[in-house]
C-alpha cells in the first residue's frame, strides 16, 4: 500500500522539514502543533524553501506550487484520523513523547502506521505507550530533513514485517535513502556521532586544544566538511547535549563532557576561537586526531557487537547524513587492528568499558 496521506506532530525544525520534503514528492501532509504561530512559520519556511529551489533550477515552478497546496496545518490531533502514517517530531524527551503517543493512538485510524523521529531513545521503550505496537517504528530523519538524504528505519521488537516494508517503501518514494537498523540507543549513526562530538568537548576540557584547532584536526582525521563544534552550532549544543544524555544507559564513556554541559544547558553556541595552526600545534594535533578517531571507533565497534547495523550501512550513514569523507569502518580497515586498538583501548581503560569483540574483525570489516 502506497502511503499518500502523512500526518506530522510537531512543527519545529524537524517536523516542518519532513513535511516540506514529503509534500514535494506527492504526499498530502497535515502538520499539527498546538502553537499556531509555529505552524505559520513552518508554512512560510516551506514557501521560501520551494522558492529557492525554483530560483536555483532544482524544482520546477509547477512542482513547487503543487507542493505548497499539499501542505495543510491544524492544532488538533483529531485531524489525524484519516492519515496513513503519523510521524511524531516533538522535543527529544521520553515522557513528552510517551504522552503524545498515547494521545495519537486514540486519534489515529486503527490501520495507521505510527513512527517516532527520535534520534537516540529506544523505540521499544516508547512502544509501551502505543496501541497496537506492531504498527509502530522509528523513522529518524537527519537535519535538515527537507534535504538530508538519510532516514534510519528502526525496527522495534514488536514491529511487524508489513510495517517495516511500508516504511521502507515510503522513505524511498519520498526521495530518501533508508538505513534499516536494530533498536538501540542512538541507532546506527548518532551512536558514534554523539561520542565524537562529546570527545571534542572533552579535549577542550582537558586543555588539549581549542575549539578551532579541534575542528581543523577533525576535518583531516575523519574527512568531515565541518568540525564538531561548527556542526553543533548548526544543530544547537542544547539539542546535541540532550541526545548525548539519552545515551547514558550505554555506560560511562557516553557521559557528557563538562564543556558541552555548560554551553548546552545555557542554550548557547560554542565560540570558535583561535587556532594555533598546524605548524605550532603539530604535537597536540596528533593526539586530538587519535582521540577523535578513538571515540568514534569505540562507539562503532560496540554497536557492531550489538548488531545494530552492518559495517557497510554504518559507513553509508556516516557519508550520507554526516558527510564523513573517511567513514569509520573503512578508516579502521585502512589503519589496521593494532592502530585502532591503540586508539580505543585507552578509552576502554579510562571508562571501564570492555574492549569490543568486533576489534577482531578490523582489517576486514568491509570484506
Amino acid at each position: 500500500m502506497a502511503i499518500t496521506r502523512l500526518g506530522i506532530l510537531g512543527a519545529g525544525t524537524m517536523g516542518s522539514g519532513i513535511a516540506m520534503g514529503a509534500a514535494l514528492h506527492g504526499v498530502e501532509v497535515l502538520l499539527v502543533d498546538i502553537d499556531g504561530a509555529r505552524l505559520e512559520a513552518a508554512l512560510a519556511e516551506a514557501a521560501r524553501f520551494y522558492a529557492r529551489g525554483v530560483e536555483k533550477g532544482r524544482i520546477a515552478e509547477a512542482d513547487a506550487e503543487a507542493a505548497k497546496r499539499r501542505l495543510a496545518t491544524g492544532e488538533d490531533l483529531a485531524a489525524f484520523d484519516d492519515r496513513e502514517l503519523i510521524v511524531e517530531a516533538v522535543f527529544e524527551d521520553f515522557d513528552l513523547k510517551a504522552r503524545m503517543f498515547e494521545a495519537i493512538s486514540r486519534a489515529a485510524a486503527p490501520e495507521a502506521l505510527l513512527a517516532t523521529n527520535t534520534s537516540c531513545l529506544r523505540v521499544g521503550d516508547l512502544a509501551a505507550h502505543v496501541a497496537a505496537p506492531e504498527r509502530f517504528l522509528g523513522l529518524h530523519y537527519f537535519s535538515p530533513a527537507q534535504v538530508n538524504p538519510l532516514v534510519e528505519v528502526v525496527r522495534g521488537a514488536a514491529t511487524s514485517e508489513a510495517t517495516v516494508a511500508a516504511a521502507l517503501a515510503f522513505t524511498e518514494a519520498t526521495g530518501k535513502t533508508p538505513l534499516l537498523c536494530k533498536d538501540s540507543y542512538g541507532f546506527a549513526v548518532n551512536r558514534f556521532f554523539c561520542p565524537y562530538t562529546n570527545e571534542a568537548a572533552r579535549l577542550v576540557d582537558e586543555g588539549l586544544g581549542t575549539t578551532a584547532q579541534v575542528d581543523r584536526v577533525a576535518r583531516d582525521a575523519l574527512g568531515v566538511a565541518a568540525g564538531p563544534f561548527l556542526v553543533q552550532n548548526i544543530i544547537k549544543p542544547r539539542i546535541n547535549l540532550h541526545a548525548i544524555r539519552n545515551l547514558a544507559p550505554l555506560g560511562p564513556f557516553y557521559a557528557p563532557a563538562d564543556f558541552l554541559v555548560a554551553v548546552g544547558d545555557a542554550g548557547g553556541d560554542f565560540e570558535i576561537g583561535e587556532d594555533p595552526g598546524a605548524d605550532e600545534g603539530a604535537e597536540s594535533d596528533a593526539l586530538i586526531a587519535e582521540r577523535l578517531q578513538g571515540a568514534t571507533f569505540l562507539a562503532v565497534l560496540e554497536e557492531l557487537d550489538e548488531e545494530v547495523a552492518s559495517p557497510a550501512d554504518i559507513d553509508r550513514g556516516a557519508g550520507l547524513a554526516l558527510k564523513f569523507g573517511r567513514p569509520p569502518c573503512a578508516l579502521m580497515d585502512e589503519l589496521g587492528r593494532a592502530a585502532v586498538e591503540a586508539r580505543v583501548d585507552p578509552l576502554c581503560q579510562r571508562y571501564g568499558h570492555p574492549l569490543p569483540k568486533a576489534i577482531e574483525r578490523v582489517g576486514r570489516l568491509l570484506g
